[in-house]
């Protein structure tokens, strides 16, 4: 019988620090501790980032170990976040994941993170796990990222479309601090929406390429439009609150799924997965349930937990390359910027 494959996965990329172990393709622990700290300033701190790390990797990987109910000696693999993100808090989990890959003698396992928010959808929970047949689309949409992939194999990956200015997480994160709404905004944005009405007011599209996407300019418009209404009525915005949410958000569930919609179009691949953040907000998930019902799609919508950042989806990510000997060698180093196709 074969041995059972245990990884450590180990995610530092932004402002989370996670660790997760996974036994073959089933999730055994994914801790994840929050920093705080980023909500008085409106946004993630680098420099407060990565100390927060410093302060949580060592009490976060014995947790996940002690969750998982084995041993640090039971370990097969470790595998880490190499990029892209924050350079100091990348560099946290890179140090930490090299120094216990050397100190237990295992193999060091690299992991794209943008790759790893994709493969996260073939964590096997549960009979219910739905895993995606090749090839797929994904929409992967995140406070950093907005793309559109195809997916031909676990590592083989194309980007038919993406985001030519911001991310759609940060259009909504934006939107909400224009509003007077606390970071991170887009949650908030979600639960008032709705209460609201989605036609209340229509907000212009951008033009783009078929499979491209820009939000610079509907966050211009909305700051237009909610600075002219409260010159007119300095409560507007206290007023119509769920309705302002509402009409955002129908406007950039609309382009994502646009997009979607002449993606399948061009491949005729109609296997449509989303993943990242932005993937927990409902109504993206109501519309592409919709989707399968109309339009014959088939979805693949992650679980709650798996669209955030956090260490199961880079244990699976590591599940993966080793099962194809992929290792990284003890010199690898952390990237900022990384794309999902490297």
């Amino acid at each position: 019988m074969e041995k059972s494959v245990y990884i450590l996965g180990i995610e530092s990329s932004c402002d989370d620090t996670s660790a997760s172990v996974i036994c073959d393709n089933k999730i055994l622990s994914n801790v994840v501790a929050n920093q705080e700290v980023h909500s008085k300033y409106g946004g993630v701190v680098p420099e407060l980032a990565s100390r927060a790390h410093q302060q949580n990797i060592v009490p976060v990987v014995q947790q996940a170990i002690e969750q998982a109910n084995i041993h640090k000696k039971d370990l097969t693999a470790i595998a880490f976040t190499k990029g892209p993100g924050l350079m100091g808090s990348l560099l946290v989990g890179t140090s930490f994941a090299k120094s216990l890959a050397l100190g237990l003698q295992i193999p060091l396992i690299d992991v794209n993170h943008m790759q790893a928010h994709i493969l996260a959808h073939f964590i096997k929970d549960d009979e219910e796990s739905k895993i995606p047949s090749f090839p797929f689309i994904c929409l992967t949409i995140s406070g950093g990222h907005t793309q559109i992939v195809k997916v031909t194999n676990h590592f083989e990956m194309e980007i038919l479309g993406e985001t030519i200015d911001d991310a759609v997480g940060e259009a909504f994160d934006k939107s909400a601090k224009i509003l007077g709404l606390p970071y991170p905004g887009g949650p908030l944005i979600d639960k008032y929406a709705q209460l609201g009405n989605p036609k209340a007011f229509p907000f212009t599209k951008p033009k783009v390429g078929d499979l491209d996407f820009s939000f610079s300019g509907l966050k211009t418009g909305i700051l237009y439009f909610i600075q002219k209404q409260q010159r007119i009525n300095p409560n507007f915005v206290k007023e119509n609150l769920h309705d302002i949410c509402a009409s955002i958000q129908y406007t950039i569930v609309e382009i994502l799924m646009e997009k979607l919609k002449n993606a399948v179009k061009k491949t005729g691949i109609k296997h449509i997965a989303i993943a990242g953040g932005v993937s927990a907000n409902s109504d993206i998930r109501k519309r592409l349930l919709t989707a399968e019902k109309h339009l014959g799609w088939k979805t693949y919508i992650p679980k709650f937990e798996y669209t955030t950042d956090n260490a199961a989806m880079i244990a699976i990510a590591g599940y993966l390359k080793y099962l194809n000997d992929d290792y990284a060698d003890v010199s690898v180093t952390a990237k900022a910027r990384l794309k999902v196709t490297e």
